[in-house]
């Protein structure tokens, strides 16, 4: 038999998917499953962006366009996402591509080199680490510290990990899948190691948006961050677009030239009438955004509310994302269990409530001894959060 590609064992996966096929499996034999593993939203892309989709199609936009993207929504996105950043960006700084995935692995062929080390979070999205080590990459981890108020980055092991071969850190504010948000202060700090060691930096901000109090803030807004910084975007959660697969990257020129020959080697373009929806996603009415983020919230608080009134279970309540990382070490020792994976096995058999765990998030780094699960809610009706949670809690009591 012939031999394949040796670099495909360095590639991984995103995990939670292994999640929803058991909880798929269980639901197939007649259970009851609630469905907090995924983060997809099953909320209906607003019909406004519907039609302009439908629109383009019968309009005959079926073909071929640019590489990086139609000129239309290249300037509404340069336009967009510089307006509520703070920053100048022209067309020429934005690359249309399918979806936000595409953008962490064309950063790295673009920065990186075999055998170079690049700085990701972890927990964290786990396409980061598979994309590095399949490139050749190595991947180094850095990790959040738990505060009253959710996590911090532990600064001072990003300081002791960056080294002469370090050229690169992956920076998730607004974090899937913990929903930590950086203080300015944090911010700040990434950005002055960034720059004393002249270090490319990947801001994915997939959930820039998402958010239900304050304000987001981006690190390429301050003082020598946008000529080092390439902004991960998409349209997946603020437009709930996940299947439309549209997002870009906001990259400084030199960059954004790479990457566009990177669509043209790879995929040729994103679809053409995905592109003129997503137009009229940025400059339509913006009404269905925050009606599904009032959805969100209300989904958010509770769950919240049921998770910290388990007994051992707690969790602080974020202000952006649509994910839950409660603390279930507690729970665990009280129950028995010392594996988290089959904590979460034994809960969707017993209560139908499907959920991710920490391992699903990459490598458990030395030291690290708390058990955390997470919960994600936008795949799943309040009135489902309230029965399946509920159903958790009272198996958890009952133990």
């Amino acid at each position: 038999m012939q031999q394949l590609a040796h670099r495909l064992e360095r590639l991984g996966t995103e995990t939670a998917f292994s999640v929803a096929q058991a909880a798929a499996a269980w639901k197939a034999k007649g259970n009851l499953v609630y469905p907090f593993h995924l983060g997809d939203i099953n909320i209906p892309t607003a019909p406004h962006i519907v039609e302009a989709m439908t629109k383009a199609i019968a309009d005959g936009y079926t073909g071929y366009c640019p590489g990086p993207g139609i000129p239309q929504l290249r300037e509404a996105l340069a336009e967009d996402i510089g307006s509520r950043r703070g920053i100048s960006l022209s067309p020429d700084n934005v690359v249309v591509m399918t979806g936000g995935k595409p953008v962490i692995t064309k950063f790295l062929q673009a920065v990186m080199n075999p055998g170079q080390e690049v700085l990701y979070p972890n927990p964290g999205f786990p396409i980061y680490e598979s994309q590095i080590e399949y490139l050749g990459g190595t991947a180094v981890p850095y990790r959040y510290l738990p505060t009253s108020q959710g996590f911090s980055i532990d600064l001072d092991q990003v300081r002791a990990s960056i080294t002469p071969n370090t050229v690169a850190i992956i920076y998730n504010d607004l974090q899937n899948p913990i929903s930590a948000e950086s203080t300015a202060a944090e911010r700040e700090a990434i950005a002055q190691l960034a720059q004393e060691h002249n270090l490319w930096v990947l801001s994915d901000e997939a959930y820039f948006e998402t958010r239900y109090e304050g304000v987001s803030s981006s690190i390429a807004s301050i003082p020598g961050m946008a000529e080092r910084t390439v902004i991960l975007y998409t349209f997946s959660k603020k437009f709930a677009m996940t299947g439309s697969r549209l997002g870009c990257a906001v990259a400084p020129l030199e960059i954004a030239k790479v990457l566009s020959t990177l669509n043209t080697n790879d995929e040729s373009c994103t679809t053409h009438y995905v592109q003129w929806a997503g137009i009229e996603a940025l400059r339509g009415t913006q009404e269905p955004v925050q009606q599904m983020l009032d959805v969100l919230r209300e989904r958010r608080d509770a769950a919240c509310e049921l998770v910290n009134s388990v007994p051992g279970m707690h969790v602080a309540v974020p202000q952006s994302t649509f994910y839950l990382f409660p603390d279930v070490t507690d729970v665990m020792e009280k129950m028995g269990y010392t594996a988290v994976g089959d904590f979460a096995s034994d809960a969707l058999y017993k209560t139908g409530v499907s959920f991710c765990t920490r391992e699903h998030f990459g490598r458990r780094q030395p030291g690290e001894e708390r058990q955390y699960i997470r919960l994600a809610y936008s795949g799943i009706d309040i009135a489902d959060i309230r029965e399946g949670l509920g159903r958790l809690r009272d198996w958890i009591v009952t133990a």
